[in-house]
């Protein structure tokens, strides 16, 4: 089991976010999400939308700190990319 973050670089709605995701599959990503108290409504495809002030607390749980374009490349070999011009299957 790894969850992989990249650093709360992107910015929206007044703050900066992370992404979150699994190299394993969308239940991985979503039980931990929930450990970690990230609201479903954050989830955005395929990764989970984290605001900064989350950050310290997904990698105090365990994920471990990628830059953004490795995160792409680890979501894309594990299957589990959905561009978002591309419908979910």
């Amino acid at each position: 089991m790894t969850l992989y973050i990249d650093p709360p670089t992107w910015p929206g709605h007044g703050r900066m976010w992370s992404h979150l995701v699994s190299d394993v599959s969308f239940e991985e990503l979503h039980a931990f999400a929930a450990s970690i108290g990230c609201p479903p409504k954050a989830f955005d495809g395929d990764h989970y939308d984290l605001p900064e002030f989350r950050y310290a607390d997904a990698v105090a749980a365990g994920a471990v700190e990628v830059g953004s374009k490795e995160l792409v490349r680890r979501l894309t070999a594990a299957g589990l990319r959905r561009p978002k011009h591309r419908p979910s299957v």
